[in-house]
């Protein structure tokens, strides 16, 4: 096989490696902030990459973007206000908006390139991108959320790429903090936290520093993502309030659809590992 016709992104530190058959590039550019490509895949339809690593597809996405929303915005109580720091592609943003109880749903992204590309090959991730509800700004999201005011948001959804770059100072102590300090009483933090099969050792810095910014209650859950590494994926949630219950009859009553997320989905992606609750229960 000809390697020009597969896209693989190679896993160093796991010594592995994930590829797809392509039919061709479509695009590529350098933007201010990091490398931007976008193939047509044979199996998977279209694929984002950035800066060598595999982002979101046609096919699959619906996986990262139903479970990095969903579950945070059944266990709010009543979530009004949502910012979603980085989601440049809009698939997040798009969910956020099927739940009727929003009144604003601000996405930040640094990079607009992100989404104007994801408006041309991801049309129906950006389908919400002119709901009255919806604001797009490309603004630094860490400089957002650090000058924002107390009893600002409701929920703050992290939907950033991997912990170098321009995201890494998402999973920072002094990035939460700022986030818990512009939160409602009952606000969370959702953000991506990598694959716990991979990244255990960054998944409790994460903890750590979410708790060390003052968060009384943590809940990672666990999701299929097959284009990322190992593909099993997870999203930590960080709450100023219990975390013990979800909204079980509203979600399970929801009026919208979804291809992945539903009320028995929830309660399964709260199930923990052995290895994982050995590493994180005291």
């Amino acid at each position: 096989m000809n390697p020009s016709d597969w896209f693989t992104e190679e896993l160093p530190g796991a010594d592995s490696a994930f590829s797809l058959k392509i039919k061709k590039k479509l695009h590529e550019e350098q933007s201010t902030f990091q490398f931007l490509e976008i193939y047509e895949t044979e199996g998977f339809g279209n694929l984002m990459v950035i800066d060598g690593c595999t982002m979101v597809s046609t096919r699959e996405n619906f996986f990262y973007h139903e479970m990095i929303s969903h579950p945070a915005l059944f266990t709010h109580p009543e979530p009004k206000r949502v910012w979603i720091i980085g989601g440049g592609d809009c698939g997040t943003l798009k969910e956020v908006l099927k739940h009727s109880s929003i009144e604003q749903a601000i996405q930040i992204d640094i990079d607009e390139r992100v989404t104007r590309l994801a408006e041309i090959y991801f049309p129906e991730l950006c389908e919400s991108n002119n709901d009255p509800r919806a604001e797009l700004k490309f603004i630094d999201g860490i400089k957002w959320v650090k000058d924002a005011e107390p009893n600002s948001v409701d929920i703050i959804i992290v939907d950033s790429t991997d912990p170098i770059g321009p995201a890494e100072g998402l999973f920072s102590k002094a990035f939460y903090h700022d986030c818990f300090n512009c939160l409602t009483n009952r606000g969370m933090v959702v953000q991506q936290s990598e694959s716990a099969l991979l990244h255990l050792k960054l998944i409790g810095e994460m903890r750590d520093a979410m708790a060390s910014a003052g968060f009384g209650h943590l809940q990672t859950l666990f999701f299929p993502q097959c284009i990322y590494p190992s593909g099993w994926w997870s999203a930590t949630i960080a709450c100023k309030s219990s975390l013990a219950k979800f909204r079980e009859l509203d979600s399970a009553n929801k009026t919208f659809d979804t291809n992945y997320y539903n009320a028995d989905i929830h309660k399964a992606a709260l199930a923990q590992p052995e290895f994982f609750k050995k590493a994180f229960t005291a």
